[in-house]
């Protein structure tokens, strides 16, 4: 390894990744004035275009711009596929691409993490966290928060065809609800997004921009992070490449990865802490034993069905109609509303797989447009995508480096569908979903399955072959650096997120989630890092 050219001063905090939990830290630590902080982001400035528009997702996924541009290893549970795997890079990190969806989960995820003896983190415990980081249209109530940084809103545009499949699912026994953000998102509802005024807003533009003057906080893009120093078991230095150079940055307190479920993983393990037989495969030389250091991968796997319609409007062919392509441009310049402030999802429906489960344990994203795959052009027919996840998946992946070099992408298997259970609930879901398209709301509609087809039986093996031909992630990857007991094997960091056996150094991202939560991933990772960052500050 050629020698690091150290950068001028020492910090008292380092933190790696400007993401989604990075920007929040950063704007807690840096607060006081007291410390001097380091903001390192591998990605660059968020100063294009469709980072600021909703619609831009689909721009941005995809680019190297903006996303890593990992892929799976060819996944078993998806009949041999290798899926897309996007995440962030850019100031933002995922909040920059992402859904926009404002979700917390259900009040029993969380009081489960405390179960596991995790005191501190059940829903009593997280809610005044929740409350504390919103900006919520609402306004203040038991639930919700007002006058935070993280600013949510109602959808500023809407689809007949959308209403009729929320009316489909009261037909089938799911009442309709305002909010799933009140410990119990059984229901339907269009979601709440994470913009403001029809324009995104991501933790960049929430947490990160209002603290960017301070004196004592420095922010520096184009920095890939690649390994820690250890000294004496302590981390007190992360290398990092910029512009061609190899950099070092001391530390005199904590260095904090905040780079994700993916990201933190790479980093912890190309500085010799993880599992002894992954590093040594990967020519890294083992300076702490942690086993648990890329496993326990969790993500939810959609079922992205398909449906042609008949006698409504939906994005596909109003998209490849010039004039109306055109209408869509001047009603976003004019009044920031129509399909341009649209998330990649509207409807919401949190429903059960079947009649044992006792609270949801599938969600439905419900889409008035298809495609084959994100970057695809959309279908020429009009048509609606009906998406169900299995909220609580039992199979567990892993992340793993190939080698120690930093430019070289992990090894992610998500190990989808890999238990008889996740099987069953996907097979279940695509049951759900026929049922919900038989309703007597969507007759007028005349709903024809295109995806995964008429071809395919009713039977759990011919779903469950479906579900791994037509499952693709829905972006949520948590677990790889779980929060647990210091005597657990596979505990990573303790209930304030410390890296158990390495001092000076915490993770604070959706990688420390021990089981992940029932719903979109991104608010409880802002809201992870607003609670111990806060703590960190007393």
């Amino acid at each position: 390894m050629s020698s690091a050219a150290d950068l001028e001063g020492e910090y008292d905090h380092i933190i790696v990744g400007a993401g989604s939990a990075g920007c929040v830290v950063a704007n807690r630590l840096s607060e006081s004035g007291k410390r001097r902080v380091l903001l390192l982001e591998a990605g660059g400035r968020d100063n294009w275009i469709w980072f600021h528009i909703p619609v831009g997702y689909l721009f941005a996924i995809g680019n190297p711009r903006s996303d890593w541009m990992f892929e799976t290893v060819a996944e078993p549970g998806l009949n041999g596929r290798r899926l897309n795997y996007p995440r962030g890079r850019v100031l933002g990190g995922s909040s920059a691409i992402n859904a926009m969806i404002s979700m917390r989960g259900q009040a029993a995820d969380y009081d489960h993490w405390k179960s596991l003896g995790l005191p501190g983190w059940g829903w009593d415990d997280v809610l005044p966290v929740f409350r504390r980081i919103e900006d919520h249209f609402l306004g203040e109530s038991d639930v919700h928060g007002a006058g935070g940084e993280w600013r949510v809103e109602a959808p500023r545009v809407r689809w007949d065809i959308l209403d009729a499949v929320r009316e489909a699912a009261s037909e089938m026994g799911v009442a309709p609800v305002g909010d799933f953000n009140t410990g119990d998102n059984e229901g339907s509802s269009y979601f709440h997004v994470n913009q403001k005024q029809g324009v995104r807003w991501s933790a960049a533009r929430g947490f990160l921009k209002p603290a960017i003057g301070r004196t004592n906080l420095r922010v520096e893009t184009g920095c890939l992070t690649d390994r820690l120093v250890l000294e004496n078991g302590r981390a007190v230095a992360v290398e990092f490449l910029k512009d061609g150079l190899r950099l070092r940055a001391r530390c005199r307190g904590e260095i904090i990865l905040c780079a994700g479920a993916i990201g933190s993983v790479q980093v912890l393990q190309r500085s010799g802490i993880g599992p002894g037989n992954v590093l040594s495969a990967a020519g890294v030389e083992v300076q702490v034993e942690r086993p648990g250091i890329g496993r326990n991968l969790q993500d939810h796997l959609q079922q992205r069905a398909i449906y042609k319609v008949s006698g409504a409007r939906t994005l596909n062919e109003t998209y490849h109609n010039l004039f109306r392509r055109g209408l869509m441009g001047l009603d976003y310049a004019l009044r920031r509303r129509g399909p341009l402030t649209m998330a990649p999802s509207q409807l919401g429906i949190f429903t059960r797989s079947d009649a044992a489960q006792d609270r949801a344990n599938i969600e439905f994203h419900v889409q008035p447009l298809s495609l084959d795959k994100f970057g695809d052009p959309l279908h020429r027919f009009p048509a609606i995508t009906v998406s169900a996840c299995n909220l609580r998946p039992t199979s567990r992946g892993d992340v793993r480096i190939p080698s120690a070099d930093p430019l070289e992408k992990p090894l992610i298997a998500p190990n989808y569908l890999s238990t008889d259970e996740d099987r069953k609930v996907a097979a279940d879901a695509i049951r759900v979903t026929r049922q919900l398209m038989k309703q007597p709301a969507m007759a007028p509609y005349v709903p024809e399955e295109f995806l995964p087809g008429p071809s395919v039986g009713d039977d759990d093996a011919s779903l469950a072959r479906a579900a791994g031909d037509i499952g693709t992630t829905i972006f949520h990857p948590v677990g790889t650096a779980r929060m647990g007991l210091e005597d657990e094997p596979m505990a990573v960091v303790d209930k304030d997120l410390r890296v158990i056996g390495v001092g000076g150094l915490r993770v604070i991202d959706a990688s420390v989630m021990p089981t992940i939560t029932s719903g979109n991933t991104n608010t409880p990772t802002i809201m992870i890092a607003d609670k111990v960052s806060r703590e960190m500050t007393k």
